[in-house]
């Protein structure tokens, strides 16, 4: 009897132990889409592609890859002391690629998509391969600097716009003599005399900064400032260039068109300027690459300016040599078809045609209507990557607008993209775009953003409580970890690796306030509050996080041409302050070096994974890694002293493992000297101090895809 009964007991207990769900360690598995995971990282049509995902080591008993409702059991391929790496090879064909993995232990089923751990599958947040999609390897997390032209440096005051050479928007232009001058509320039309021969004085700080990517606002001709009303796409703008033949007459205090504004059109028309700007502009290009640093365009393609050659309302080329008649000015015009007109009886100077956003300054350029427009755009986007100018790239202003139906503008930037690639293969398109922009990022138009949704505006909520034009504040936002990283991962599922490599991470740019005008958390602009208001209150401590996470986080980080020196200034035009050379904050400046140096020496933060660490209130810490070396960045913007745990295994690091911290930022400034620190478990505990961000570094090899390619 007590024989039979021992035997039931010995069946229950089997029965029991074999229902019982072994402990998953959620926090070891991972996938994604980089070299770590994924070979070759940037398939073609029809390679073979190889898919990796990580376990820990004899932890789960199968692991499947998921794609379009078809599950592939993968084999484990290789382990190490922490992990077991599981791989299927998958033959592309032309198509996106998308799959989510689903893991299993014991009767527990476990689904991993680009999210981390989840309940549900979705396909939005599926891992996502476009066969053919290739950035230039050059881009992928190279540090950028945009430059301003008109407010950065004057090095040649030759080529200053007069007081009172042209009218502009009402009212006559004005020469700013005082450098530091506050920009005026309606500023459009003041000039500080920034120009080419500027950058190329001040070519040795931006090496020495580190930058490796000069991205310059629009410098075609155009009359604006800011130069989004673009006049002439096939010359650099002679005020900004150089001027070698300069005769003419500014406009007297009574006199309002621009048709007597003599001086002004012989700048802008005259062949011997022209040509002569153009070949300084080749020059600079000529003299950044010898120092390793690339020049990316604005091309603003949407819509021109009402000064523009083709349309000519100024009556600028009206009688100028060389110059057919514009589409304002007469009905045979070879330009008619350029711009769309509602009111085919107003010649001569027809008033009628289309603006965008119905500014009559901007009109909207009209590709349906004209081949030849389509053509001569598509042939400017292949001009200036080629020799003699050799730029490196194209960003695309207000890209989503072009053309006035979705189909069309799709085409269009499929067109653009093969034309300038085919000139230029190593070429980068980035475009601005607010919002979703994944139906141009499949490899056939764009190839990424600058980076609002997935970058600009988690950090400066999380870190401010501001929008990033200082119109609002909200307290629900500031040190808000879990809204942070969930719009991390909603907007990053938009974009497919190689998109994410070359966005560009930017804590300011031209249409938003500067970012450290949002750490004194004024809602606000100028009109309202005064310039000085800008620079009040503001946190230097904020700021230092902030740049932390932009050059440690995926992406090209994107300085904002003097964020780096201490400028201030609500959104546009207060954030297009001069450079203020001679007045600069050296310690921000020397920190910006120390962060680029960081970012360009450790190659996890170009184009390693990246894994979430942490989140609390006002604690972010996640992780960045590649074979070679792994990264734990930890960032507490609270205000208070915090101690934190940190599963630095995770990264791949052994257990007993030595890490440095290789910076610290502080209340106070910052620190840089190299600080060791032992896990214990694989785990680090350290203490932060109030308003900090720390980078721990393990350098050490890995066993990713890279090693499992020779073990084969």
């Amino acid at each position: 009897m007590n024989s039979t009964n021992d035997d039931l007991a010995g069946i229950r207990r089997t029965s029991y132990i074999s229902g019982m769900k072994p402990v998953l360690k959620k926090k070891a598995l991972y996938s994604d889409t980089t070299g770590n995971f994924i070979s070759p990282m940037e398939p073609t049509a029809y390679d073979l592609l190889t898919i990796r995902f990580r376990t820990a080591k004899n932890n789960v008993d199968k692991v499947l890859l998921v794609d379009d409702h078809v599950t592939h059991t993968m084999v484990k391929e290789y382990s190490d002391e922490l992990f077991d790496y599981y791989s299927h090879e998958v033959q592309m064909d032309n198509e996106r690629y998308a799959y989510y993995f689903e893991v299993y232990t014991g009767k527990m089923r476990t689904l991993f998509d680009t999210r981390g751990v989840v309940k549900e599958a979705d396909d939005r947040y599926k891992f996502q391969v476009y066969p053919g999609f290739k950035t230039p390897d050059w881009a992928k997390g190279a540090v950028m600097y945009q430059i301003y032209i008109d407010r950065f440096y004057n090095g040649d005051k030759t080529n200053d716009v007069e007081t009172n050479e042209y009218m502009y928007i009402g009212d006559y232009t004005q020469k700013v003599e005082d450098w530091g001058k506050y920009p005026a509320t309606m500023g459009v039309r003041e000039f500080y005399g920034g120009d080419l021969q500027g950058v190329l004085d001040k070519m040795d700080y931006l090496e020495d900064l580190g930058i490796e990517v000069i991205y310059f606002n629009p410098l075609f001709v155009s009359p604006s400032n800011h130069k989004y009303d673009i006049q002439d796409y096939d010359n650099i703008d002679p005020h900004i260039g150089k001027i070698v033949y300069d005769q003419g007459e500014v406009l007297s205090g009574d006199q309002r068109e621009n048709r007597f504004a003599t001086k002004y059109i012989n700048r802008v028309t005259n062949k011997a300027n022209l040509d002569a700007s153009n070949e300084l502009f080749a020059k600079v290009i000529k003299e950044a690459h010898k120092r390793g640093i690339r020049v990316i365009m604005d091309g603003v393609f949407n819509h021109c300016g009402s000064f523009n050659k083709w349309l000519d309302r100024e009556r600028i080329y009206e009688n100028a040599e060389g110059y057919a008649k514009g589409a304002y000015v007469a009905s045979d015009s070879p330009y008619r078809n350029y711009f769309k007109f509602f009111d085919e009886y107003k010649w001569p100077y027809n008033h009628t045609y289309d603006g965008w956003w119905g500014h009559d300054t901007l009109p909207k350029l009209n590709y349906e209507g004209s081949r030849q427009l389509y053509d001569y755009i598509i042939n400017i986007g292949r001009k200036w990557v080629s020799p003699p100018y050799n730029a490196d790239g194209w960003r695309l202003d207000v890209a989503a607008d072009l053309g006035h139906s979705p189909e069309f503008n799709h085409q269009f930037w499929h067109d653009f993209r093969k034309a300038v690639k085919e000139a230029n293969p190593e070429a980068i398109i980035l475009a601005e775009h607010y919002g979703d922009a994944s139906s141009w990022l499949k490899g056939d138009q764009w190839d990424s953003v600058m980076n609002y949704d997935a970058f600009m505006e988690p950090l400066t909520w999380f870190l401010t409580g501001m929008q990033k034009h200082s119109d609002d504040f909200r307290n629900d936002q500031l040190n808000n970890a879990q809204s942070f990283w969930g719009a991390m991962k909603h907007h990053n599922a938009s974009f497919s690796m190689p998109s994410i490599m070359t966005a560009m991470n930017e804590l300011s740019n031209h249409d938003h306030s500067r970012f450290l005008t949002r750490t004194n958390r004024r809602v606000g602009r100028v009109n309202n509050l005064g310039p000085e208001a800008a620079n009040e209150g503001v946190r230097k401590d904020v700021m230092r996080e902030a740049v932390l996470v932009q050059m440690t986080w995926m992406g090209c980080p994107t300085i904002y041409y003097g964020d780096e020196a201490g400028v201030c200034g609500f959104t546009d035009p207060d954030n297009r302050r001069t450079y203020p050379w001679g007045h600069e904050d050296k310690e921000l400046i020397d920190f910006h070096k120390k962060m680029i140096a960081i970012h360009k020496k450790c190659p996890e933060f170009k184009t390693g994974s990246i894994m979430v660490l942490g989140e609390d209130y006002g604690y972010i810490a996640y992780g960045r890694f590649v074979k070679d070396g792994q990264s734990a960045i930890l960032v507490n913007n609270s205000d208070q002293e915090i101690t934190k745990e940190v599963s630095m295994w995770t990264l791949g690091m052994k257990k007993d493992a030595t890490v440095k911290r290789i910076m610290l930022t502080t209340e106070e400034g910052f620190d840089d000297s190299k600080v060791e620190y032992q896990l214990e478990g694989g785990k680090l505990t350290v203490t932060l101090p109030k308003h900090s961000a720390a980078i721990f570094r393990h350098k050490g090899a890995l066993k990713l895809a890279d090693d499992s390619l020779s073990q084969r």
